[in-house]
């Protein structure tokens, strides 16, 4: 891995009203590292998610992709808030699949994952479907690509959204409890397809999970967090076997007994 981060957080908070969810945030991520967060609801661990897609802002802090800031940009040797084209230019460094699928119902499988290389990356259409055609393949789904979402099920819908995100070439794959929404039955297949991204491709994943198992199997490395900040960060087998924190103990003896 290079030394250079990826992706950067330095001191970034954000609040809704009262309420702090992200409190002086730092992580570091790796370029092709696997990180997956965990931590109690209202943590905070979807907000880093978030800011980093540009979906909320942040109060203070600077995040940074790949080398170049987020939120701000450099002029005349100091830091000032982003344009909208700056954003939009950074943004395209990461991709984001979400607990809830967000398919365009009225389009195909198919033209579901073309669309926005098409008409945001101004990709050909005949280059974009054969992309396409290539991650459905990836993701299992390829007796499905004239499909509309109402003929999915919700594991297929998720796959589907995956190659969405892929078909845009990010260089950081981001997901939201990506399982939360479906079925126990279907879980496996999504966790099957964030597998092979993880041990076949070359591609930063940042992952906020309840799956504890699948976290231990895929990390690189574990962040626990709690009330805004990391509590605790490490290898998986020290984080699940001998983690340092109480608060960390307490927590995963909550959730692995369940």
């Amino acid at each position: 891995m290079s030394d250079e981060p990826i992706v950067q957080f330095q001191g970034v908070t954000k609040s809704f009203g009262d309420l702090v969810v992200l409190d002086s945030f730092d992580l570091d991520v790796a370029p092709n590292e696997h990180i997956s967060v965990i931590g109690p609801s209202g943590s905070g661990k979807s907000t880093l998610l978030r800011v980093l897609m540009t979906i909320e802002r942040i109060d203070s802090g600077t995040i940074k992709v790949d080398g170049d800031y987020l939120w701000h940009m450099e002029r005349e040797g100091r830091l000032v808030p982003a344009n909208e084209a700056h954003l939009r230019k950074v943004r395209g460094k990461v991709g984001m699949v979400f607990q809830q699928f967000n398919l365009f119902p009225h389009m195909s499988a198919l033209r579901n994952v073309t669309e926005a290389p098409i008409h945001v990356l101004g990709m050909a259409k005949e280059e974009a479907t054969e992309r396409a055609v290539e991650l459905l393949n990836m993701v299992g789904l390829s007796d499905k690509m004239e499909s509309f979402p109402a003929q999915l099920s919700g594991g297929q819908q998720q796959r589907v959204a995956i190659a969405r995100a892929l078909a845009m070439r990010p260089k950081v794959m981001m997901f939201d409890e990506v399982t939360s929404a479906l079925d126990p039955e279907l879980v496996g297949e999504v966790l099957g397809v964030m597998r092979t991204l993880a041990t076949e491709h070359a591609l930063t994943m940042i992952i906020v999970t309840h799956q504890m198992g699948f976290a231990r199997e895929i990390s690189d490395r574990i962040c626990f967090i709690e009330g805004g900040r990391i509590v605790e960060q490490g290898p998986p087998d020290r984080i699940f076997s001998a983690p340092e924190s109480e608060r960390t103990r307490a927590f995963l003896k909550a959730v692995l007994e369940v």
